[in-house]
């Protein structure tokens, strides 16, 4: 099993909360993670258990040996309630250890339910970084630290079947047909069920029909009627589909930037897959071969960077916010990552080459935004190139 790097904060999180929520898409590894921590270990996919937990719950915790890993928590939204009581009865740091497969936080007041009672944990998929063992380094750091210190080297080949695969932990015990056997089983297995569970979907089959059409717009603009149109539901609906495939942990709606610079920016926000597998999965790439000459190529080297960069970001234990940058006057920065007070511009090239023209929107971003402020081009080379002090190409391998 590999190393997470979660596994450090989850620690911290236990020694200092009552209550830890781990949340996560199905499959990430959650349960994994959690059986590593606890012994007592129960889980909501057990309808019985289910049943019982929802109809007496004070019995239900009453019973329970602690500390505890309770699995599938958004099954049994109501426990949260009584989880409060229970812990303000008798406070211990480490009871409980929650996990689920969509957001349960955004029940109706179940965030002030557990205020200060419970801290709340996302596990992603696997990063780059830990499939290879790396899971103690974080790109994010090594950027604000200017270390750019990089072998000279063809990463292009490595980074494309890191694409390919994904970060679920189980494809890496997998090769290739049952590959992508795995990804069509999960997108009919997982997404189709817990889709079904969060909301009462009549019409399934609309359901999957937006799910495809949306992995074509990974790494786009959000435009909510282009996309109702093309499906055939109305606006209602999309806003619907979208807050479901969200709260499940498979897509991310990422907000744009705002800074008074002289400009006027983009309202809509970015949509992204939060995996490459399940994206390239979706739209039938399963090769070196499909996947350069797709027309939704770069639009997957760039998920695959925004996977990363919310990977290093949410696991830094610092805060910090991903924003995408775009102007009216098309001016377009991929990513703006706020961070320790001080700001960093990516753009991501598919190209093998780069130059200094590659940088000119983040120049012209640097020259507004009156702070520090590194500019990137992560590109699909072999060596770090810096055209100055704060603008720098950085092969694709920074994430291996």
């Amino acid at each position: 099993m590999k190393t997470r790097t979660l596994e450090t904060i989850l620690k911290l999180a236990l020694e200092t909360f009552p209550i830890v929520l781990l949340n996560g898409a199905r499959q990430v590894g959650k349960s994994t993670l959690a059986l590593e921590k606890f012994q007592n270990y129960l889980t909501f996919d057990d309808g019985e258990l289910r049943l019982y937990a929802k109809e007496n719950p004070k019995a239900f915790l009453k019973n329970l040996e602690l500390p505890i890993c309770l699995d599938e928590i958004q099954k049994v939204p109501s426990l949260l309630e009584y989880l409060k009581m229970h812990i303000d009865n008798e406070r211990v740091n480490g009871s409980f250890l929650l996990t689920g497969s969509s957001n349960v936080l955004d029940h109706k007041d179940a965030k002030d339910t557990l205020a200060g009672r419970l801290c709340e944990l996302r596990l992603h998929p696997l990063s780059s970084k830990e499939k290879k063992d790396k899971a103690d380094e974080n790109v994010i750091e090594k950027l604000l630290k200017r270390d750019f210190k990089l072998p000279q080297k063809e990463y292009s080949d490595e980074i494309i079947q890191h694409i390919l695969d994904g970060g679920y932990p189980e494809i890496l015990t997998l090769e290739g047909v049952q590959k992508d056997l795995w990804y069509k089983s999960y997108t009919a297995t997982y997404i189709e069920r817990d889709a079904r569970d969060l909301a009462d979907i009549r019409d399934i089959d609309s359901f999957i029909k937006f799910v495809n059409v949306l992995a074509s717009r990974s790494a786009t603009l959000l435009n909510k009627s282009a996309l109702s149109s093309d499906i055939g539901i109305k606006d209602m609906t999309t806003d619907n589909y979208l807050s479901i495939i969200s709260r499940i942990y498979q897509v991310t709606l990422l907000r744009p930037y705002f800074a008074n610079i002289g400009k006027q920016f983009t309202k809509s926000p970015k949509v992204f897959f939060n995996d490459t597998g399940v994206l390239c999965s979706l739209l039938r790439i399963d090769s070196k071969a499909k996947l350069l000459s797709s027309p939704y190529s770069g639009a997957i080297f760039e998920t695959y960077v925004f996977g990363e960069l919310q990977k290093h970001l949410a696991y830094r234990q610092k805060s910090g916010t991903l924003y995408h940058y775009r102007t009216n006057d098309k001016k377009e920065i991929d990513f703006i990552l706020e961070v320790d007070n001080e700001l960093i511009a990516c753009e991501v090239k598919q190209s093998g080459s780069i130059k200094k023209d590659d940088f000119k929107h983040i120049i012209d971003f640097q020259s507004r935004c009156g702070q520090k402020c590194l500019g990137i081009v992560f590109y699909n080379g072999e060596r770090v190139r810096e055209f100055s002090e704060d603008l720098v190409a950085i092969p694709l391998g920074v994430f291996l």
